[in-house]
């Protein structure tokens, strides 16, 4: 794992400027750097040394005629057979590492080469004869790689913070992002919240020359359900293929351990992964914040060790500047700064680490998929429930009443994804700025459209694993792993575990109660559950039908505390917050927060992480 950081070249010092770009990423690769100029083009890159540990693998790393030149950031886990395929042909590798095979590969394939791929990457190569620079990001935005076109330069690179490193860079806050996130609690746009820096959408490549960029999709979910297994053949399969990528992604020459929460991902991750150690933490001694117990007993169930940590008020809070910081853009998911917690514990005693990030996603997890037809009501004409919903959107907010209010929408107008934090209206109300936002509809539209003839859940899932897996959940785990200098891979996110996923029918992923024999009206991921509970210890198989806590926070009740609604209160009301909010409606939230008439805590941790960002990048850095 590594970072990396280039532009065109039109700059008398690029060498000294590629290093200060180099050195804002430090923190992605510790162990070596290295860089490569030319009158065309400046390259930096910070090594974190996973495979082949010598300094062979330092980059950028050269073909043999010093032509091709590149710089990578992940892991390539089938890189052996895509060597022996190159070397049947007559290339001649000079390394160990899986970073060569993407130099060789491109030149005997092109494009084609990422298709061939089983792993996560983002990666650029330079062609020194054609002046092309070829950039891509893996099939599920493991990896992250941005880019900008400012001033008559190409910026690219592994985080955006290096890129105020270069006199070309413009920083001008991003309105229509801001509002956008009000919503979705992440940057959920592909222009980020620097104006002019773009993210290179997951499972896309680019071709840039002569000041022309070009981009394209090359690959892409396909859910098509396959009838023909049994359940139990598909319990089966799934466990095969399972097996099969933690067996790929242990590939690695130092150790690896694993990250345990109560639920069954990770526990499945770390029944089958066979390492030495794992890593868990949690709040107080309150069940419901605090999952160190169950993991320590699971863990000697499995003959493991596991190291914990119990994080105090005043460091979760201490810490959300440097957090906002690593981030790059402002993200709300109050599970980002536990996740920097146990990177942090993880990275005292190694340097790679497998977490269970992307079942939801790929099986069919989260309690929302079940909602669909689970009640009488949906049976009712779709005419009867929108009328009845556009009368009870004119009602005050509370469970019952937006219940109706949902019911009464099609699924492509109530849902974005996990997060809905305010509405189109809400925002529009609290924010005192105007933007050219879209609605979040337009956001989501387009995925829709690709899976519009699917069913309700398949719908779900397909918007999930392009919007919010690679806006939230793997953003928060990239940057936090590697704010620590920690590899973390997620060996359900695999190209073949994916495949397999793809063609399970919908009741295999979400069951029904008369199905199953459970407590609860609808069992998620229940074929997957189904093949965690028989690699998992007798003792602890019922973790496979564990509600997942996932490292909570008890910010809803932090926020009660005086110490901490007053630190919320003097940011709401601070100079940032008036130019962008109308902050009485902010103290609004946060008193009736406080007096319990309303669990505002996600919104306010919305607002509150936005401001903290916005601190840091705007009010503090130059």
């Amino acid at each position: 794992m590594c970072g990396f950081v280039g532009f065109t070249n039109q700059i008398d010092n690029a060498g000294q400027v590629v290093e200060a770009m180099m050195d804002a990423i430090r923190h992605r690769g510790p162990d070596a750097s290295g860089k490569y100029v030319d009158g065309d083009i400046a390259l930096g890159h910070r090594r974190l040394s996973i495979i082949d540990v010598s300094a062979q693998g330092n980059q950028p790393l050269y073909s043999e005629d010093g032509k091709l030149v590149l710089c990578f950031n992940g892991e390539i886990y089938n890189f052996m057979d895509i060597r022996r395929e190159l070397e049947e042909k007559g290339y001649r590798f000079a390394t160990n590492t899986d970073s060569e095979v993407l130099i060789y590969g491109y030149r005997e394939y092109g494009t084609e080469l990422l298709n061939k791929l089983r792993g996560m990457f983002a990666f650029v190569i330079w062609d020194k004869e054609t002046k092309t620079l070829f950039g891509a990001r893996d099939f599920f935005g493991i990896k992250p790689l941005y880019y900008a076109q400012m001033n008559g330069t190409f910026l690219f690179g592994s985080e955006i913070k290096a890129f105020l490193k270069h006199p070309a860079f413009d920083k001008q806050l991003n309105t229509a992002a801001l509002e956008e996130y009000l919503t979705f609690q992440y940057s959920a746009m592909d222009e980020t919240f620097f104006k002019g820096v773009y993210k290179l959408p997951p499972a896309h490549y680019f071709l840039y020359k002569d000041g022309k960029l070009e981009i394209h999709r090359y690959w892409d979910v396909h859910f098509q359900p396959d009838e023909t297994p049994t359940l139990d053949q598909w319990v089966k399969a799934i466990s095969e293929v399972f097996h099969d990528s933690v067996k790929a992604h242990k590939i690695a020459d130092v150790e690896v351990g694993s990250f345990l929460s109560s639920g069954v991902d990770s526990s499945y991750v770390a029944a089958i992964a066979d390492v030495d150690k794992t890593f868990t933490v949690g709040f107080g001694k309150d069940e419901r914040y605090n999952e160190i117990g169950w993991a320590k007993n699971f863990s000697k169930a499995i003959g493991k060790k596991n190291y914990s940590k119990v994080i105090e008020p005043e460091e979760y809070w201490g810490e959300l500047e440097h957090i906002q910081y690593q981030m790059d853009e402002p993200l709300a998911d109050p599970a980002a700064i536990a996740l920097y917690f146990v990177c942090g514990l993880a990275a005292e005693q190694l340097k790679v680490v497998l977490s269970g990030e992307g079942a939801d996603e790929i099986f069919g997890g989260y309690n929302v998929y079940s909602e669909p037809n689970a009640t009488a009501y949906d049976k009712l004409p779709r005419s009867v429930r929108r009328t009845i919903g556009s009368v009870a959107e004119h009602l005050p907010a509370k469970r019952g009443v937006n219940f109706f209010v949902r019911k009464g929408k099609d699924l492509e107008e109530r849902f974005i994804g996990n997060a809905y934090m305010f509405t189109p209206e809400q925002r529009k109300a609290l924010l005192k700025i105007r933007t050219d936002a879209p609605d979040p509809q337009k956001l989501t539209a387009h995925y829709y459209k690709r899976v519009q003839d699917a069913d309700e859940v398949t719908k779900m899932q397909y918007l999930d694993l392009h919007m919010w897996m690679a806006g939230d959940i793997l953003l928060k785990a990239d940057k936090m792993s590697m704010a620590h200098s920690l590899e973390l891979r997620v060996p359900f996110l695999d190209k073949k575990v994916m495949g397999l996923a793809e063609k399970i029918p919908t009741r295999f992923r979400v069951t029904r109660k008369e199905v199953t024999d459970e407590h609860t009206p609808y069992i998620t991921k229940y074929a997957m559950r189904l093949a965690a509970k028989q690699d998992t210890p007798q003792e602890t198989a019922k973790t496979a039908a564990k509600k997942k806590l996932g490292f909570p926070v008890p910010i809803r009740v932090w926020l009660k505390e005086d110490k901490y609604y007053n630190i919320v209160r003097s940011c709401f009301e601070g100079a940032a917050a008036k130019a962008f909010f109308h902050t009485e409606q902010l103290v609004r939230l946060l008193d009736d927060h406080r007096d319990g008439k309303a669990d505002n805590s996600r919104k306010i941790w919305t607002v509150f992480m936005f401001l903290t960002w916005y601190h840091v990048y705007f009010e503090t850095m130059n």
